[in-house]
């Protein structure tokens, strides 16, 4: 299956919290999309890795999105060697996406900024005829994508664009919801962690508005890239 975008996240649930709508909204563009979490988030404080993943398949139903995978990579100990690399590079060789997103360049979670590092590095390297990759015995074809842009998480970093997601911010925060065991719940008698007070969850909507006051939009998700960035007229920008 090629698909036109593939997103990249370190845990799950990265990808909804980063750049859900604009998945959504892409989506209901008619894109391909798929996601490849890099670990199944078993060192969070609350829930378990089994749990987690039947929540990021609720997540996948509501974004929409055509698959999802993991890598199984140790949450908190994956490196950005030769071995992990391989295994970035196998998925994208497999969906051969136009763009890659991927995970904040700095963040509060440490993972996030090795995972921005790792897949990066992967997708240069996925480029090259003389870097081997064989599934089931088949060798794979090498892929670069167009692009690699990052979705903003935690910490504030200017974006180098915005994307509106006005339109589809419920269903954004509806694929959030569905890790339950991550996020508020005032039935929940688990640990209280930085993500699961609603004060987080009123963050996630003044960042959207934050981020979408300058382009005239109600709502945004900003990203930053890795090159120079090109349109065919001005009149494309906001």
């Amino acid at each position: 299956m090629k698909l036109d975008l593939l997103v990249f996240a370190a845990h799950p649930d990265d990808a909804e919290l980063g750049c859900g709508g604009t998945i959504i909204k892409h989506v209901l563009e008619g894109r391909k999309i798929g996601i490849v979490d890099l670990t199944r988030g078993e060192l969070g404080t609350r829930g378990n890795a089994e749990l987690r993943t039947k929540e990021s398949a609720a997540a996948s139903k509501v974004l929409g999105i055509a698959v999802r995978e993991n890598l199984g990579f140790a949450d908190g100990f994956f490196s950005n060697d030769k071995e992990h690399q391989l295994g970035v590079i196998t998925m994208i060789r497999k969906y051969r996406p136009e763009i890659i997103l991927c995970n904040a360049v700095s963040d509060r979670h440490p993972d996030h900024a090795r995972a921005a590092e790792l897949v990066s590095e992967a997708s240069f390297y996925s480029g090259l005829n003389k870097v081997k990759t064989v599934v089931n015995g088949k060798a794979q074809i090498c892929w670069r994508a167009r692009a690699v842009y990052h979705y903003i998480q935690d910490r504030y970093i200017r974006p180098d664009f915005a994307i509106d997601i006005t339109q589809v911010i419920e269903k954004k925060m509806k694929a959030i919801h569905a890790y339950k065991s991550q996020f508020y719940s005032e039935l929940s008698d688990e640990p209280v962690t930085p993500i699961s007070t609603k004060e987080f969850m009123d963050a996630l909507f003044a960042r959207a508005t934050e981020y979408g006051r300058p382009i005239g939009a109600k709502y945004a998700e900003g990203f930053t890239v890795e090159r120079i960035a090109g349109v065919d007229s001005l009149f494309d920008l906001k």
